[in-house]
């Protein structure tokens, strides 16, 4: 009884930890779709003119990527609901796989914000000004961003740690599926010491031989004849 429990409480805390991650990715959804409709409503003349700009990105790039991330995050924490709902070994490691490349991604940006002191150079204009706005953002509320980071970060690797332990508690479907697949040892109805007697063949004094028929059943369907007992000479 030890695993069962153990499977669901770990399940039920994955997806606690998956419901926060969610409500991270919807949060970043709803401020990229407000950001967006802020930028269209105060710049619909931009849309206009930047036809013949040589940049191949859209104006609204940074949006669009901060749009991308929140939907990425979304998209993972729902396949991790799933696999901690189904307790699959396959979803599981589906799961692992990715939040392992969502935590590899997330540690390359901040590598590369830390070694990179020039990296808005390297980054294409942002005509919308929320990159700007975001960063003075980020620079006044150092402190707390830097602990929502931390959290962040905690609580994917505690979800990565779930999955992994989780799929090692994970039933292995093979056993309990192939159990039909298994070679069914058929043994005859009769017992050997009865000969050739066919089960229902007539006895010399003219009665059907039941007795033999109805203890083979009984042994095959694992009757128990202690607490069925049955005597042929009783009626019925």
């Amino acid at each position: 009884m030890r695993p069962p429990v153990c499977r669901s409480c770990l399940g039920a805390l994955l997806k606690f930890l998956n419901f926060l991650q969610a409500f991270i990715g919807v949060s970043i959804i709803v401020y990229s779709v407000w950001m967006l409709t802020k930028w269209s409503g105060h710049d619909s003349a931009l849309l206009g003119g930047t036809l013949g700009d040589s940049n191949s990105l859209p104006e609204p790039w940074f949006i669009y990527l901060f749009m991308a991330i929140g939907v990425s995050v979304c998209a993972i924490t729902s396949t991790g609901h799933i696999a901690a709902e189904s307790i699959n070994g396959c979803c599981l490691c589906f799961y692992a796989v990715l939040i392992s490349a969502l935590i590899l991604f997330e540690a390359s940006v901040v590598a590369i914000l830390m070694l990179n002191t020039h990296w808005e150079e390297d980054l294409p204009r942002d005509r919308t000004g929320e990159l700007d706005r975001l960063k003075k953002f980020i620079e006044v509320n150092i402190d707390v961003c830097r602990w929502v980071g931390v959290t962040v970060i905690i609580i994917q690797a505690l979800s990565l740690f779930l999955a992994l332990i989780l799929r090692s508690l994970a039933p292995t479907t093979r056993r309990s599926d192939s159990d039909d697949d298994l070679p069914t040892v058929r043994a005859p109805l009769l017992y050997p010491h009865y000969g050739s007697a066919a089960p229902g063949a007539a006895s010399p004094d003219g009665k059907v031989n039941s007795d033999i028929w109805s203890t083979r059943v009984r042994e095959k369907y694992g009757l128990n004849q202690g607490v069925f007992p049955y005597a042929p000479s009783q009626g019925p």
